[in-house]
């Protein structure tokens, strides 16, 4: 598997709200990002 094809700042700030460590966010597989993201979101629209 090869890492995802992100900006490092885009990884950053992934990193940052999935509070995990950045290797972890470059060596996720694609579908468990969308997934993780989707949540986020999710819960960014609910706390509006």
């Amino acid at each position: 598997m090869r890492p995802l094809q992100i900006s490092p700042a885009t990884a950053q700030k992934l990193a940052e709200s999935l509070k995990v460590p950045l290797e972890q966010i470059m060596h996720m597989p694609q579908h468990i990002l969308l997934a993780k993201l989707a949540e986020i979101q999710k819960q960014e629209e609910k706390d509006k």
